[in-house]
């Protein structure tokens, strides 16, 4: 079967991406580090902006809006990935399957990700929202403002959020939102 990714140029994206065999390896001051210069490398020749964005123990979210013109998010994906495993400590590496081995990859990663293609500024605000209490779905910490490895607090800055927000209360989204 093969697979299918809406793409639209110059549109903005969802991704949801995680660890081999979930491994909770993301969060260590070290990777995180090399994923900020992973992100880094690969925006210098392949430009996107990053709407919103959270990094947890095994997986990351994230919204992107790609250049006019420009659809190839898988490209960007790869070149992360790769980035990010050629520089990662090994002992963060397993032996790779079989059919990694035949596509040199290391087990730091699932192969693929989910993508979801931003319809709307409703779907877009309710992604955001997603992504900036998704620490506190996963009960890492009690409210938002508490968990660093988020765009959260840049939106706090810029006075689309108050600080408070997602504190004291459970806040439920579509099922269909944040698929991991």
């Amino acid at each position: 079967m093969r697979y299918r990714r809406a793409r639209k140029k110059g549109g903005t994206y969802f991704f949801t991406v995680v660890t081999h065999t979930r491994k909770k390896i993301l969060c260590h001051p070290d990777n995180v580090s090399l994923l900020r210069e992973s992100l880094r490398q690969v925006m210098k020749k392949h430009p996107f902006t990053i709407d919103a964005f959270v990094l947890l123990p095994e997986h990351l979210h994230c919204l992107w809006t790609l250049p006019q013109g420009d659809r190839d998010f898988s490209k960007r994906w790869r070149l992360i990935k790769t980035h990010f495993t050629r520089n990662c400590d090994n002992r963060y590496k397993k032996t790779p399957s079989a059919s990694r081995q035949i596509k040199k990859e290391q087990a730091v990663w699932q192969h693929r990700f989910w993508e979801h293609l931003i319809r709307d500024e409703q779907d877009f605000v309710k992604h955001v929202e997603y992504i900036h209490y998704n620490p506190v779905k996963h009960g890492l910490v009690k409210t938002p403002k508490n968990w660093e490895y988020s765009s959260f607090h840049r939106y706090v800055r810029e006075g689309v959020f108050n600080l408070e927000w997602g504190a004291g209360r459970d806040i439920s989204f579509d099922e269909l939102i944040g698929k991991e």
